[in-house]
C-alpha cells in the first residue's frame, strides 16, 4: 500500500475504540473477512485466532486482517481488551500490503494517528473523509516501515535513547555555541566516555562530527537565505578563523562558502 494514493482508500463506517465487556468474545463466522480491518490493542490480555493461528495479544499488538481472512478472539475477563478497529477497503489492485501481525514497540505516534482517525467520526467536520484517507495512508506506511526495518540489536533503554536524542537536538538548535563533550555528557547525566559511545551508537556519528555537521548545515542555510556574508556567518557560528571555517565547510559540503552564497 506504499504506492496506493490516499484517494484509493475507501472509508467504511465500522470504526471505534472500545473497552470490551467482561463476557466479550469474537466468534468465528462462516463467511471470511470482506474487507481490510486494522485491529490494534491498547491494553488488556487476550487471544486472537487468525486463519487457525493463535496469537497471545497485549498492548501494542496490531493486526491487519485482509479480505478472505477468518478471525476470532477471546480475552481475559480480569484484564479486558481495549481495542481500536478500522474497517476500510482499497479501490484497485494493491501491492506492498503490511504483514498480518506485529507487536509495535514504539506506540505513541501510531496511537495518536488512531485516536485522530476515530475522533473524526465523532462529528461531521469539514474535510473528514479526505483527512481520514490521509491518516489511513500514514498508518499503512507506519506498518510497512515496521515490517521492513532491520532489527536493531542495541541493548539501550528507551529512556537512554530519549536522552541522547534530546542532546543531539539541543546541538542542532544551538549550533553557534561552543559545545564540549563533557558539558553535553553532563546534560545527559552520563560520563563523557559512556556518553560518546552511546551517542555514536544511536546517532550514527561521533559527538564532534555531529557538532560540526550541525554548524555547517546552519552555515549553509544562513549563506543561502539570509544575505549574510561569509565573515558574518563564520562569526555567528563561533569560528574565530574564517580560513578554518572555509576549509571545514568545503570538507563537509564539497564547495566553498563563497560558492554557496
Amino acid at each position: 500500500m506504499l504506492h496506493a494514493s490516499p484517494s484509493s482508500f475507501i472509508i467504511l463506517p465500522a470504526v471505534a475504540k472500545i473497552v470490551c465487556e467482561p463476557g466479550w468474545r469474537w466468534q468465528k463466522r462462516e463467511k471470511p473477512m470482506q474487507n481490510y480491518d486494522l485491529f490494534y490493542v491498547w491494553s488488556g490480555e487476550g487471544t486472537v485466532i487468525l486463519n487457525d493461528q493463535p496469537y497471545e495479544v497485549g498492548k501494542g499488538s496490531c493486526f491487519l486482517f485482509r479480505p478472505g481472512d477468518h478471525t476470532s478472539a477471546t480475552h481475559n475477563r480480569q484484564k479486558p481488551l481495549v481495542l481500536t478497529y478500522i474497517h476500510f477497503d482499497v479501490d484497485g489492485p494493491v501491492v506492498d500490503v503490511p504483514q498480518s501481525y506485529r507487536e509495535l514497540q514504539e506506540t505513541v505516534e501510531f496511537e495518536h494517528l488512531l485516536a485522530r482517525y476515530v475522533r473524526l467520526f465523532l462529528s461531521d467536520v469539514y474535510g473528514r473523509d479526505e483527512e481520514s484517507k490521509l491518516i489511513l495512508k500514514q498508518l499503512m506506511i507506519h506498518l510497512l516501515r515496521a515490517d521492513t526495518e532491520e532489527p536493531v540489536e542495541k541493548k539501550v533503554s528507551n529512556q537512554l535513547s530519549d536522552v541522547i536524542q534530546e542532546v543531539a537536538n539541543y546541538v542542532r538548535q544551538h549550533p553557534g555555541i561552543t559545545h564540549r563533550v563533557e558539558d553535553l555528557a553532563a546534560r545527559a547525566g552520563l560520563s563523557p566516555r559512556y556518553f560518546s559511545i552511546k551517542f555514536k551508537e544511536l546517532i550514527g556519528s561521533s559527538v564532534q562530527s555531529h557538532i560540526i555537521r550541525m554548524r555547517i548545515e546552519r552555515a549553509e542555510h544562513l549563506l543561502v537565505y539570509t544575505g549574510m556574508n561569509v565573515t558574518e556567518v563564520a562569526d555567528a557560528l563561533g569560528y574565530r578563523d574564517i580560513f578554518f571555517f572555509s576549509r571545514q565547510f568545503k570538507q563537509y559540503t564539497g564547495k566553498s562558502p563563497s560558492e554557496i552564497r
